[in-house]
């Protein structure tokens, strides 16, 4: 049996992405999988297909809330969430943000993990504006970046190239279906198999026959 390609679609305004992101990073030394990190814009996806982000129901906000700080303690990822982040979310918008990721996934991949996570860390953890030309070096140059790389990669992502691949892979993730974020899918037995949220990575295990181990599995030793 080859490795199962697994995508993992996401974008950093997305909290639940974030603990979607952290669990498959965690099982990637102990699943047979490659993991491809996939750069997307929530926004795009929201708009393609008539979806609405959840804070905006006053009662699933309200949940919502709840539940993020529940997974958070349980999944062992520092999201930390305020009752005004909803608004955050609305107000901010992560075009910039995923621009610069996609940027770097063009041209120095090996940093796309760090610079994920620092930006997820500065808006759900430090509650920063991530769409801020100075926080998105700042975010780059804490994940590792020169200043200089750092500069000219912020330069790249009002360019037609940087523009298409992230339009490229919003609309690649609408394609499998994907409707909102995180977007999982596994391409396994010839077919790819699309999981919505970072609570379902059970049942990826399951369908590619892998064990579930919890959120915070150990490593194999």
């Amino acid at each position: 049996m080859g490795r199962t390609v697994v995508e993992l679609f996401y974008d950093v305004i997305s909290p639940y992405s974030w603990l979607g992101f952290e669990v498959l990073c965690r099982y990637r030394h102990i699943w047979n999988i490659d993991l491809s990190f996939r750069p997307a814009f929530l926004g795009g996806i929201m708009q393609a297909t008539g979806n609405k982000p959840p804070g905006m129901l006053p009662k699933r906000a309200e949940y919502l809330l709840k539940d993020i700080k529940r997974m958070a303690k349980y999944y062992q990822v520092p999201v930390q969430i305020l009752g005004d982040d909803f608004q955050r979310v609305l107000g901010t918008g992560s075009l910039g943000a995923m621009r610069f990721i996609t940027a770097i996934d063009m041209t120095q991949p090996q940093y796309v993990e760090p610079l994920s996570r620092e930006f997820w860390l500065r808006f759900w953890s430090q509650h920063e504006d991530i769409s801020q030309p100075a926080n998105i070096l700042a975010a780059a140059r804490q994940a590792g970046l020169s200043s200089e790389l750092a500069q000219k990669t912020l330069e790249m992502i009002s360019s037609p190239a940087v523009k298409n691949r992230l339009k490229g892979t919003t609309d690649e993730a609408i394609k499998y279906g994907a409707f909102g974020m995180p977007a999982v899918v596994a391409h396994f037995n010839g077919e790819p198999h699309l999981f919505f949220g970072c609570d379902r990575l059970e049942l990826l295990g399951s369908i590619i026959g892998e064990k579930w181990l919890g959120p915070v599995p150990s490593p194999k030793m």
